[in-house]
């Protein structure tokens, strides 16, 4: 209904500026003619091109009949300088009417989700309006059938990649601190077997470290669709975010917002997965689901009743899966942010052995995919998967992962640079360490600066169970901004990230 607005023609030279999302800044008389707030969005256009984008309005920044415009237009419209591009006001979407509905908890049909889903590809609707979507799923779940429309809609409105083999992959939903690094065991266990495991992950959103950050700090991650396939050709496997694959648009936009709100809803999330290894052509399919006090899964009924929806989801994707459900009422080895967490990752391929938590969890996900292939007898798969580690095969694989994706395979333990400033809590008494709080190490992670400080976030010394003597290093804080720190210490001692126990705990009366 908005088609026929008129466009108005402006210059266009590129501004150095990344909030995020989409930008023009205009001169403060050309959006008065156009009808433009500061809070309005446009629809920018050149030849059979077009895309969204937030407005700012200036007075001095840039002259009348002259717009700026952010990186990101530029590559996408693929701009040269001073070249000349339509803007009109972006119309009301023609799915509002299907975002009211979702907000009072009306049930919408596969094609009312389909038309929700491309305008928020195509950017129609702002971050109030996405989040608004995202939320109303904590007070009106989505039904199954809704579930599975989402699903199919943000594969529909990306693109697909096709592999000749079948392909396999393992997923996280997350939620337990240092659980990035596991599939960096995992994946080159998989691939040493010559099983095709292009693996994509998105980066963190509530956790101290996504997949990618971590793998980042070792290699390239935004690789493309052709690099991908290429690699996966040559090493079988991928390590990888996917970002820049436009597979699932619809879910980058969502993550984003979902980061700035800490929130991620149940049926959003098992959307998130699925359509993103369906648009990857995923065959075969392990879920990790861990299950503990402050995870994102608390109970065992819970995490029963999440794997049920994956595996229906799955079923009617025409994809095979296996759930498991892991003990995530600690941290997963001893180490949460993306630097440390890939230190952790090598020391252990390296040496072949590690904290038990990472190494039986990355073997046991690993053997589950081996399972699943049909190669492996049912129980085998642990068994086969730590051959495979204790001989050296996972890390010769997991160079040839890291050299593919453009980093430097005879990278060492102690080359990776971490936080530059820290600090050590130690044990106020002698005892034993009774409870780790997960969202405590979180919440002090982040603030460090992890995920997006690659150096920033938590090594634990002690975990459940170690004894400790009075003065001994409990964790240790690391960040490269000594403000990030002071902030992280604080909430370490509001929120007591460990407790320790003697065997006196009252003297009465």
């Amino acid at each position: 209904m908005g088609e026929h607005i008129e466009s108005r023609h402006f210059k266009t030279e590129m501004i150095d500026v990344d909030i995020g999302r989409s930008l023009i800044i205009m001169h403060e008389k050309d959006a008065q003619e156009l009808g433009l707030g500061p809070t309005s969005k446009v629809k920018l256009a050149k030849g059979d091109r077009s895309k969204s984008a937030a407005v700012a309005i200036t007075r001095t920044m840039v002259e009348p009949g002259k717009i700026l415009v952010s990186k990101d237009i530029v590559w996408y419209l693929k701009l040269s300088r001073e070249d000349l591009v339509g803007v009109r006001p972006f119309p009301v979407p023609p799915s509002f009417y299907v975002l009211q509905k979702r907000l009072h908890g009306e049930r919408i049909s596969q094609d009312e989700m389909f038309k929700l889903i491309k305008d928020i590809v195509d950017g129609a609707y702002g971050e109030a309006e996405i989040a608004s979507f995202l939320t109303s799923q904590l007070y009106y779940e989505l039904s199954e059938d809704e579930l599975h429309s989402l699903i199919r809609a943000m594969v529909e409105t990306g693109s697909k990649l096709v592999f000749e083999d079948t392909v396999y992959d393992e997923h996280s939903i997350g939620g337990v601190p240092g659980n990035s690094k596991v599939a960096l065991i995992a994946v080159p266990t998989v691939a040493a077997t010559g099983l095709l495991i292009p693996k994509t992950s998105s980066r963190a959103i509530t956790s101290p470290a996504g997949t990618a950050d971590t793998m980042e700090v070792l290699a390239r991650v935004d690789l493309t669709a052709d690099e991908i396939k290429e690699i996966a050709r040559r090493v079988r496997a991928t390590l990888a975010w996917g970002g820049r694959l436009n597979l699932a648009p619809a879910d980058d936009i969502f993550v984003t917002i979902e980061r700035k709100i800490s929130i991620d809803p149940w049926h959003q999330m098992v959307a998130s997965i699925l359509a993103k290894k369906a648009a990857m052509g995923v065959d075969n399919l392990v879920i990790d689901i861990p299950v503990g006090r402050k995870a994102k899964v608390k109970k065992v009924e819970e995490a029963d009743q999440l794997a049920g929806i994956f595996i229906r989801q799955a079923a009617r994707l025409g994809m095979r899966i296996r759930v498991a459900l892991t003990f995530g009422g600690q941290p997963i080895g001893a180490t949460a942010g993306p630097a440390l967490e890939a230190k952790e990752a090598l020391e252990t391929m390296i040496n072949k052995k590690g904290k038990k938590s990472l190494v039986d969890k990355a073997l046991t996900i690993a053997g589950l995919v081996f399972e699943l292939s049909g190669k492996v007898p049912p129980g085998r798969g642990y068994e086969i998967a730590k051959e495979i580690f204790t001989s050296g095969r996972t890390y010769e694989k997991f160079k040839q992962i890291i050299e593919a994706q453009g980093g430097d395979p005879s990278i060492k333990p102690d080359d990776i640079p971490i936080g530059k400033h820290s600090y050590t809590i130690e044990s106020p008494i002698e005892g034993a360490v009774t409870y780790i709080d997960n969202a405590a190490i979180t919440t002090i992670a982040r603030a460090a600066g992890a995920p997006f400080d690659k150096g920033a976030g938590v090594y634990l010394h002690a975990k459940v169970g170690y004894r400790v003597n009075k003065g001994d290093p409990l964790i240790t804080i690391y960040s490269n901004s000594a403000v990030r720190l002071q902030e992280a210490i604080n909430l370490a001692s509001k929120y007591t990230p460990l407790i320790v126990e003697g065997m006196l705990l009252k003297i009465l009366p």
